[in-house]
């Protein structure tokens, strides 16, 4: 008998949502996992996808429509074998309410439906889900009601599951990007639409398998030695971990490595450095040619500035090792260079110490060089 697909709750609070789109229109084939259309709440727009397999023989609410209740019927899904046109002119049965006369809960609303974010509609939740109600047990065969699906579905890695969203899966499958190598960052490292963006243009992904072409090696770990060599004698102090600060490490290293991780930025007014700059720049000493002795940037600002923030924050001048930490005397301050085929990282030492016409011209030099 035909499949009624219902309006799915999106929340355990959700009584009406807006049917925003149809991805599919009638008499065309469905397959379990195909996202047919995009319902939209008051928070975010999500999109429906099929759990059965079948002919979408009538399409019952347009797109465009709002306030449509949850659990209504939207749309006839013909099964295997059955007739499309006599599926779509039968009777639309209403589901049938619990014993007690009452409507059924959200939570049982919920289990009727399958459905993801869609990030292009309100990108603060992309990578987010929706909150889930109660399982509902499984529909009886009379009420047509399609039947849940876990949202986490998709790929595995061997017994490990790679959790993503079916527009991200949708998205990956297009470009022809492997899932498997895909660094995600939603919740639980599950791999959303924006990931498969980044992996479009290289980034966030993961090194192939040993073996495999294209797989690189990762270079091991230093030893203590190897680390404390980077340094002069006498330029840094040992400072022995406690177990706290060792427990630390070890919860800090594998936070970065298995939960997502944003960066918070502040926007500065550094009207009085550029006037300084200015001012500065137009009075160094100018050799026979009239080739000023140094030209400052903005960036020798920022050097100079780090330099002396770590002689004050003496706390954050340090290097890791696993017998001890390594508390700096100075201010090493790298700087990134773009090159043709890379990146390489110059270091100005000791730059507390220098002015900042010094750090200037060394830095010139290292980056030329």
């Amino acid at each position: 008998m035909p499949t009624n697909i219902l309006m799915p709750a999106l929340s355990p609070t959700m009584e009406k949502g807006n049917l925003s789109k149809w991805l599919k229109k009638e008499g065309d084939p469905i397959k379990s996992g195909d996202v047919i259309a995009e319902i939209e709440t008051d928070k975010a727009t999500m999109e429906y996808e099929a759990v059965d397999e079948g002919t979408l023989a009538k399409i019952v609410v347009p797109e465009g429509t709002h306030d449509v209740a949850v659990n209504a019927v939207i749309a006839v899904l013909a099964g295997e074998g059955e007739d499309v046109k006599a599926a779509a002119s039968a009777k639309i049965a209403t589901p049938k309410k619990e014993e007690s006369g009452q409507p059924k809960s959200d939570a049982a609303k919920s289990g009727a439906s399958s459905f993801e974010t869609r990030p292009a509609a309100a990108p603060q939740d992309e990578g987010g889900r929706p909150q889930q109600a109660a399982p509902k047990p499984a529909p009886r065969p009379e009420e047509g009601a399609q039947a849940p699906v876990s949202k986490d579905e998709g790929p595995r890695v061997g017994a490990n599951r790679i959790f993503s969203s079916p527009l991200a899966r949708r998205l990956a499958k297009e470009a022809g990007i492997d899932l498997q190598r895909v660094l995600g960052s939603g919740p639980h490292g599950r791999v959303i639409a924006r990931d498969i963006e980044d992996a479009k243009s290289g980034k966030g992904l993961r090194a192939p398998p040993a073996g495999a072409p294209g797989a690189t090696t990762i270079a091991p770990a230093m030893s203590d030695d190897q680390i404390r060599s980077l340094y002069e004698d006498g330029s840094y102090e040992l400072v022995p971990h406690d177990g706290m600060r060792r427990t630390i490490a070890q919860r800090l290293t594998a936070a970065t490595n298995s939960m997502p991780t944003f960066y918070l930025t502040v926007d500065c007014d550094i009207g009085k450095l550029i006037a300084a700059r200015e001012e500065i720049n137009a009075a160094a000493p100018k050799d026979k040619d009239s080739k000023p002795a140094y030209k400052l940037s903005v960036n020798d600002f920022v050097i100079k500035a780090l330099a002396l923030a770590l002689q004050r924050v003496p706390e954050a001048n340090v290097s890791w090792t696993e017998a001890a930490m390594l508390r700096h005397k100075h201010s090493d301050v790298g700087v990134a260079v773009a090159m043709p085929n890379g990146l390489i990282t110059p270091i100005i030492r000791n730059a507390e110490t220098k002015s900042l016409s010094a750090i200037s011209n060394e830095m010139r030099d290292l980056a030329t060089r």
